[in-house]
């Protein structure tokens, strides 16, 4: 499996662009909705104002009583100062915003003294529609005159007729386009900053993520050593996924490296187990091709027996010890119950006296020290400590058997004052098939005392020199033995 065609991709499924696209989606949202209702709010401001200012000339109309002969005076007055200040009052009224227009009970648009109808004032006069109804309605209304949007209210005189008067919006409407327009462009300009910004801060943050993919596609490749390398930029989630990835990484490379040296230590002891079984086997292959021959006399065929009988005891001893490392392997259910260790190593030192009597020993076991241990297993570990003492070192080296209790544990000692070993062969004195010098024995010794002590939840360490002899101490916990 590898990670490399996925590494640097900067498509549209990329997270980057989908976070992107997500925050300049929201922006642009927020835009579009402050636009909206800030545009609405000005047009309500604006259309208010105007509206205030048409109802409140038509109460003006309609408060001071006037009908439509003062309207007239009013007219010609005004006619009048215009043309004193030299002004073209045909103009006015279709240049002003507003649009003042009298009419009769038909719609039609009617003189006021000496100033006829304009044009504009026809064209709102028209658009006004049914003038008793125009009075009516307390509200202005909305009507285009000409194409151009206006705000329209009407006052009814005292003698009936209808004064129409009308506000052009359409400044209003073109500033509110020219809003909406500046609106637009800024909010252009705001998305393509946010988006370059948000670009640049998640390529920023998700750097370490990167780094991630890269240690995956190297330990994919082969390299477990490369871990992911702390970022200054990293937030809290991303560094604690860091750290839980760096303990796997961690976790597997020492999950290979043990598999790697379990399965070279398997194929070690499957040669080592097949060149110490062959040798027997071919010694005994060997005795009975003589003896099926006829090539032996009597007393060479009574040797040649016991040497066979000889080789086939080393075969089975050997096959016995692979088997209890086989089944320690296994982790067998220990037979617990009380045992008297200082007993067990008295009865070891009884057993080496008998073998070897002139071998200087002392023993320091005495009184009583009961242990929750399986008694064989026990056995098996002073039998094969003294056992190497004994094959190992000279008759006549000092030996030390000591056992008692100390700081909560139990340790247990064997230590003879032979040779020694070498720093190299100590570190592999538990290695199966390990013999020392090319000794004798099968070399399984030491590597079962390992397993049944560590069967026990116990450790053995070694301390050891050339010259200064061999020390090797059992140290088991200590477990609260069964009441009687």
């Amino acid at each position: 499996m590898t990670f490399g065609p996925f590494r640097g991709k900067r498509g549209i499924h990329s997270l980057r662009v989908k976070l992107t696209l997500a925050n300049v989606a929201l922006l642009a949202l927020g835009i579009v909705m402050a636009t909206a209702v800030s545009l609405m709010a000005a047009r309500h401001y604006l259309l208010d104002k105007v509206d205030s200012e048409l109802v409140s000339e038509r109460a003006s109309l309609q408060n001071a009583g006037f009908n439509m002969e003062q309207i007239e005076s009013l007219g010609e007055m005004s006619v009048a100062l215009d043309k004193f200040a030299g002004n073209n009052t045909d103009a006015l009224p279709n240049t002003a915003d507003s649009v003042f227009v009298a009419v009769d009970g038909t719609g039609r648009p009617v003189a006021l003294g000496a100033l006829a109808p304009t044009a504009r004032q026809r064209a709102v006069a028209e658009a006004a529609g049914n003038p008793a109804a125009l009075a009516a309605e307390t509200e202005p209304r909305d009507v285009r005159v000409e194409g151009e949007p206006y705000r329209m209210v009407g006052a009814k005189l005292s003698d009936g007729t209808t004064i129409v008067i009308a506000t052009s919006t359409e400044a209003l409407h073109e500033g509110m386009a020219k809003a909406l327009k500046l609106d637009f462009a800024f909010g252009t300009v705001l998305l393509a900053l946010l988006a370059c910004l948000t670009m640049l801060s998640v390529s920023r943050r998700m750097r370490p993520l990167e780094d991630m993919v890269e240690t995956s596609s190297a330990i994919a490749e082969g390299d477990l050593t490369r871990r992911v390398p702390s970022s200054r930029e990293a937030t809290m989630e991303v560094e604690q996924l860091r750290l839980a990835l760096n303990s796997m990484l961690h976790q597997v490379e020492s999950a290979y490296l043990t598999r790697e040296r379990s399965a070279a230590q398997l194929r070690r002891f499957v040669a080592d187990a097949s060149h110490e079984l062959r040798t027997p086997l071919s010694a005994i292959r060997g005795y009975l091709q003589l003896f099926d021959k006829g090539m032996l006399d009597p007393a060479e065929q009574k040797r040649a027996g016991e040497r066979v009988m000889t080789e086939a005891d080393r075969m089975g001893r050997l096959v016995d010890e692979l088997l209890t490392l086989a089944r320690l392997d296994q982790q067998p259910e220990l037979q617990l119950r009380n045992v008297d260790l200082s007993r067990l190593v008295r009865d070891a030192a009884e057993d080496l006296r008998v073998q070897q009597p002139d071998r200087p020993l002392a023993v320091d076991a005495s009184g009583s020290l009961l242990v929750h241990a399986d008694e064989s297993g026990l056995r098996q570990v002073l039998g094969n400590l003294v056992g190497n003492v004994r094959t190992h070192t000279a008759a006549d080296v000092p030996v030390r058997l000591g056992v008692g209790r100390r700081n909560g544990v139990v340790r247990l000692c064997v230590e003879d004052k032979g040779p020694g070993l070498a720093e190299e062969d100590a570190a592999r004195i538990f290695d199966r098939f390990f013999r020392a010098g090319g000794g004798a024995g099968s070399g399984l010794g030491m590597a079962i005392v390992q397993g049944v002590v560590r069967a026990h939840g116990g450790e053995v360490a070694v301390r050891t020199a050339p010259g200064e002899g061999l020390a090797v101490t059992v140290t088991l916990p200590v477990r609260a033995p069964i009441p009687s």
